[in-house]
């Protein structure tokens, strides 16, 4: 008996996400098998998930601030995987994105006393710059001189760590500490607790506006992907570059664009979580939420309405494991959920052939399809 995979000639519109939502439970279960082979209780341990993330009114606003910066870096994502183009480095384009704009009030470049109505714009755009041209060095790497995107942009996160920290232990420290002093209040971004003294019921809840800019950022990506020219360029690329090519379609220049959205989408996370959450620049100010995005974007099947739920689950797992131990089971979590949904996309793609033929090889796997090339 010999088993191969061969490409499929149709896909089934069901197949997709049946198979997504299948690779999701293998995933908890593999996870759920070695939390019990290491003597903790999987079930105890999923609804413990379930209520500290979803089990109040508060919780569930800590976990949608959680997901916030996550359903930017997951666009980001989205947004570059749909060109197959791999952004390894929504990381580094998140983190120049909060340095940018904590560098409008830490330089300052603008007199003190400003309006937030004036501020918070003013950050965002510096965070999204920020972003957007840390993103453009490996999109003109990859479309001039033909550098693996890859290998830039996992370089260039650890690059962008350092520069954070050059600053937050150095020039913008306050006292010593690796972080830099409060931001003015005008460039907090407001929260729905300022609003308890009109509605009594918002007290305590810690979403800001960041989540807004986040619901905003993926009816347009939507709208970008689906309903202009250029996204539909964008997903021809990245369907068949040679029909693409073929087409007259300059691919090394959408590339490059396409770079520095992705860059600029992350960068407004990085603005997000530094004027929304923490108030000041940090060291360490990202737990990984550009790497977690990569998960997220792939749960999403690069759909920007679907970041949105995924980055809600992931910021669930994230809010929560704070309180499991050991503190590493909800990386190990995430790590099996990638792994499980590329083995589904391979299910997506290829049939399983079974035949009872002598001389036939094992498996045959047929070579992945060719990455867009610049010209």
């Amino acid at each position: 008996m010999n088993v191969r995979l061969e490409p499929r000639t149709a896909t089934p519109g069901w197949l997709s996400p049946a198979i997504t939502l299948g690779a999701v439970f293998v995933a908890l279960f593999i996870s759920g098998a070695i939390i019990a082979v290491v003597g903790g209780d999987p079930v105890r341990s999923y609804l413990h998930i379930l209520d500290a993330s979803f089990g109040s009114v508060g919780v569930l606003s800590d976990t949608l601030v959680k997901a916030t910066p996550l359903i930017l870096t997951g666009l980001a994502c989205a947004l570059a995987f749909r060109m197959r183009l791999w952004n390894i480095g929504a990381e580094g384009q998140f983190l120049l994105g909060a340095w940018g704009a904590s560098a409008v009030v830490l330089f300052p470049l603008l007199p003190a006393g400003l309006p937030g109505i004036v501020l918070i714009p003013l950050m965002m755009l510096a965070g999204m710059v920020a972003g957007g041209l840390w993103g453009l060095i490996p999109g003109v790497l990859r479309a001039r001189l033909g550098v693996n995107e890859i290998i830039a942009t996992l370089m260039l996160n650890y690059i962008a760590l350092f520069w954070i920290q050059f600053w937050v232990f150095g020039p913008w420290s306050e006292g010593g500490f690796q972080q830099t002093k409060p931001f003015p209040e005008a460039a907090w971004l407001p929260r729905l607790t300022d609003l308890a003294d009109v509605v009594p019921a918002f007290g305590g809840l810690t979403v800001h506006l960041g989540l807004l800019f986040g619901l905003v950022a993926a009816g347009l990506l939507w709208l970008f992907l689906e309903r202009s020219r250029f996204g539909y360029e964008i997903r021809l690329i990245g369907d068949s570059p040679r029909a693409a090519r073929y087409a007259g379609i300059d691919i090394g220049r959408r590339l490059v664009v396409v770079f520095a959205i992705s860059g600029a989408l992350a960068g407004l996370a990085g603005m997000s979580e530094v004027n929304g959450t923490v108030h000041r620049l940090q060291d360490h100010i990202s737990p990984g939420y550009g790497f977690t995005a990569v998960i997220v974007a792939y749960l999403a099947k690069f759909r920007p309405g679907r970041v949105i739920v995924a980055a809600i689950l992931f910021g669930a797992l994230i809010l929560a494991g704070r309180e499991i131990q050991p503190s590493g089971v909800p990386s190990m979590i995430q790590g099996i959920i990638l792994f499980t949904l590329i083995v589904g996309d391979v299910l997506v793609r290829y049939r399983i052939r079974i035949d009872r033929g002598a001389g036939a090889p094992v498996m045959s796997l047929p070579s992945a399809p060719p990455t867009p090339k610049a010209g």
